[in-house]
This record gives C-alpha cells, structure tokens and sequence, in this order.
C-alpha cells in the first residue's frame, strides 16, 4: 500500500492515494481505475480524480474530491532537446530541479521559476508559476510553446497558442482539470553563469519598499522583498529589498546541495508569536551594513527555503495556511499597509513573508494569478478560530480593492470572492475533464 500523500500546507488533511504513472501509455486505464468502483470491491470512489506532481501546492487544489492522484513523479524524461535554441520537450513530471541540472551546464535556464526548485513541470503549467522576474517575463505559461494533454473523453490532445488556443488558455494556470498534462515543449533562457549579481538593501517602512521597487526594479531582472510581518506603526513593512542579475561571467555549474531536514512533527507548532519575532528582529539587523552587494550560487537566490527539507513539518501536525494575495497597484501602498496591520495586530505570521511587484505583461493563462499590482505572501499556522477571523479581514480587504488570492497557495477562499476574481472560471468548467475534480474547484465552483 503506498504511502498517502497530503498538500504542502498539510491543511486540510484529507490524505490522498497515489496511484503511480511510469508511461504515457499507462494514463488511461490508472484514470480509469481512480474513477470507477467497479476496479475495486473494497472502496467506492466518487468525485473525481486529479494529476499530483510534488505535492507543493499548499492548500487543496491538489487534493482530489475523490482522493485519489494519478502520481506523475516517475514521468520525468526529457523527449527531445534542442540545446541550440534553448527548446527542451519533457514529461510532465520532470521537476525543475531535474531540468536546471540537464539544461545549466549547457548554458540554459528556466526562465521563470517559483521559490522551489521542487515542482514539476506539469505543476508549473497548472498553476501558471510565477518569479522574482514577473515584471521581466511574465509568467511560467509565457514561456510554454506547446503541451499534450490526455482528456478522458478525447484520448490524448495536442495544444498551443496556435493549436486548440482555448484547451491551451484553459490548461494554463487550469489547476490541472482540463485533463492529465503528458508533456511540455518550453523555451529556456540563455545564461553564461549560474551565479547570480545580488544586492539587498535594508529599508524602513513600506514606503521604502515602494521607492525602492521604482528606482531598482527597471535596472534589474529580480526583485523581491522580504518583509517584517509584526512590524508596527511607522515600521510597518520593513525589511529587505532584494534584487540581482545573472553574472555575465563565471562557470556554468550546477551545485549538490546537503540541506538540513525537520525529520519529524513537533508536538506543538515551531511558528507562533514569540519565535516569530524574535527570527524577525534577528534578521532585519542581520547585516551591519544597510547595503550589500555580492555574488552569490543560483540555489541560495532563487531557492533560499530548499535548504531545509520537510520545512512544512515545523507547523507541527495540524498544519498551516499560507495567504497570498496580488491587489492592484494603485490601491496597494493603502491596502497592504491595512492588511499588514492587521497580520501585526494578530501577533502571528511567518517567518519569511514576501512582498514584490508584478508587471504588465499579460499571461496566457484564463485563471492566471498574477495581475499588475502588488503580491503579498505569508504562512499562518492553523489555529482556529484566530486563522478563520483574521482571515476574513484579510480577504474583505483585498476583495474590495478588486485583488484577489493565489488559488495554488489557497485553502479557505469563499465562492464568490473566487468568481469575481476569476471571471473566466466558467470558461475552464466548460474544458474540465468530466474525469477530474479536485477539492478546490468543487470548493470554489
């Protein structure tokens, strides 16, 4: 019997089976067998099934209603590479620490990458990732030129902008409902080093933060803040501002990390008021200089929580929510500063919570997550019933401003708030795969 697996945030823990994929031949008859009693005597399935990656989705959109997941992790194969022009076709469940450590040596590099290197690629289709370089380069699906999907209902389909462009909008940043994704054709980015030319700047207060972003982000192809979440007053939204390039010069390497590891569930969460502020004191004034800059390995850059795996388990068993939030960028200097507020008042947050801009270029995804505004990100552990009312503040705040939550980090967003948000939801429902259903998208819709 396989071990179940949960999401990221562990939250809500409803454990999933895994139902393993090896080849593209084998999608059918596992759907199949994931949606239909008939296979197995011992237990009734209903609801539907859904692809499961790495699991670093952190609320449920990766949970299937049925709870059973098609596990894609060993459809990992590059199919054809062209190292010329940067284009590389590989399963879906290549992970891009996988693709990173084939396409670097040869001077190549995802172009958009999330804060872990642990995903696959089919992941970062469905849920239309996002970087440091969203201003530069938009999102994941900017950068995909063609998938192939197997549909239940339709075998398996090849999609592009030019091929089947509505399966292809719906598929991208689709939360992996308009069918199994088998492989991704994407364009990588061309880098002469894997070291990264980094600066970081210790700001004061928010308004820093903005002035700041609007004297660096033009000059630079990263950009990211972390902030001080329990920050107060005239310090609200302090921290340090982030932002570097790919060196022009250096070797083309990739590195064999040894991260740490949280090897079990504390008894209680590691997260709470006290821990929290004291690691965000200590790490506001961790430098003397309010300026540094250096060059620094691409792992350390991109992928700074990488280093400890099992992090998740330092919420202990119950979990944890993270709150991920874009509001439009003329509301976002007194949205944020209203909601930050209210995380500070609450005496509880995350140790690194992230704020940075997004620019205007346009995803191709219709439930993409990022618009032109402000993104804040930051992890709670689950305690009720403190969770559920800040949050209701939180969301009222960013709803009335016309902004809305990260449904890939989202465990507790209301329909309506979902489908004001993301008018084309309908569109997506009208390609779901009758086969897949996940917790969310019944949630939501």
């Amino acid at each position: 019997m396989s071990t179940p697996l949960l999401s990221w945030g562990r939250y809500p823990r409803l454990p999933q089976q895994p139902h393993p994929v090896n080849w593209a031949s084998e999608i059918a008859s596992t759907l199949a067998g994931c949606t239909s009693s008939e296979n197995d005597k011992r237990r009734a399935f209903t609801g539907g099934a859904l692809a499961y990656g790495m699991g670093r989705s952190y609320g449920d959109s990766c949970l299937a209603a049925s709870s059973n997941v098609l596990s894609m992790r060993s459809m990992d194969r590059v199919l054809v590479a062209d190292w010329t022009a940067g284009v590389i076709t590989a399963q879906a469940g290549m992970t891009l620490d996988a693709l990173i450590r084939i396409a670097l040596p040869r001077g190549w590099f995802p172009p958009v990458t999330p804060g872990t290197r642990f995903v696959t690629l089919g992941g970062a289709v469905a849920n239309d990732v996002h970087g440091k370089n969203h201003h530069v380069k938009g999102t994941f699906g900017c950068h995909v030129r063609r998938l192939v999907l197997y549909r239940s209902d339709e075998g398996v389909v090849a999609c592009s902008p030019e091929e089947h462009p509505e399966l292809f909008a719906a598929t991208v940043g689709g939360l992996g409902l308009t069918g199994i994704i088998v492989s991704v054709e994407m364009q990588l980015r061309r880098v002469t080093s894997s070291q990264i030319e980094q600066r970081s700047i210790r700001f004061g207060n928010l308004e820093e933060f903005f002035d700041l972003s609007r004297l660096h982000d033009p000059h630079h192809e990263y950009s990211v803040a972390w902030i001080d979440c329990l920050a107060e007053g005239a310090h609200t939204g302090r921290g340090h501002y982030i932002v570097g390039n790919h060196a022009y010069e250096g070797e083309l390497t990739t590195v064999r990390s040894n991260p740490l590891t949280m090897p079990f569930d504390p008894p209680i969460s590691l997260v709470n008021a006290l821990t929290v502020r004291a690691f965000n004191t200590f790490y506001y004034y961790r430098h003397r200089a309010k300026e540094i800059q250096r060059r620094i390995g691409y792992i350390p850059f991109f992928y700074p929580l990488d280093g400890i795996l099992h992090w998740n388990r330092m919420y202990g068993r119950n979990g944890f929510q993270q709150f991920q939030c874009v509001v439009p960028r003329q509301d976002a200097h007194e949205v944020l500063s209203a909601v930050m507020t209210e995380i500070s008042r609450s005496g509880t947050g995350s140790f690194l919570a992230v704020l940075k801009q997004f620019g205007d270029i346009s995803s191709p995804g219709l439930l993409s997550f990022p618009i032109s505004g402000v993104t804040l990100a930051l992890d709670f552990p689950q305690y009720e019933p403190a969770i559920s009312r800040l949050f209701n503040k939180l969301d009222a705040l960013v709803h009335d401003a016309g902004g809305r939550l990260y449904p890939a980090k989202d465990a507790h967003m209301s329909a309506s708030h979902f489908q004001q948000a993301y008018p084309a939801w309908q569109r997506v429902e009208a390609l779901r795969d009758p086969q897949l259903l996940s917790r969310f998208w019944k949630r939501v819709t």
